[in-house]
């Protein structure tokens, strides 16, 4: 089993959840995030004063996937959310060891549904 971690732009959020729903996938957990990468921030304007914005608004969505589904997932998120454009975000995969669903007990693969 395996983690994947995407960190895309928040208006992308609904993209990804209505792309991961067509490929039968069924749960997506999302939480808001703030960070840089490249673009390191950028400066705005606010009542004629100029100041930077070092952290920008991020989500971070988290999919459980069994092996057989990480490519197809790894695919969907990348074809959902990318705009071609900095700033796109990443994706990261982490090795899951088991997991337990807490009201059955069921593990490993059967606990992910």
């Amino acid at each position: 089993m395996k983690l994947v971690t995407a960190i895309i732009k928040p208006d992308k959020v609904e993209a990804l959840r209505k792309s991961l729903t067509g490929i039968d996938i069924q749960g997506l957990t999302i939480l808001e995030a703030k960070g840089y990468g490249r673009q390191k921030g950028h400066t705005e304007m606010y009542r004629g004063a100029e100041y930077e914005v070092h952290f920008l608004p991020k989500s971070r969505a988290e999919v459980l996937v069994d092996d057989k589904d990480l490519e197809k997932v790894i695919t969907t998120i990348s074809e959902a959310v990318k705009t071609g454009k900095i700033g796109d975000g990443k994706i990261f995969i982490t090795e899951v060891s088991d997991i337990i669903r807490i009201r059955t007990g069921e593990r490993g693969a059967e606990a992910i549904s």
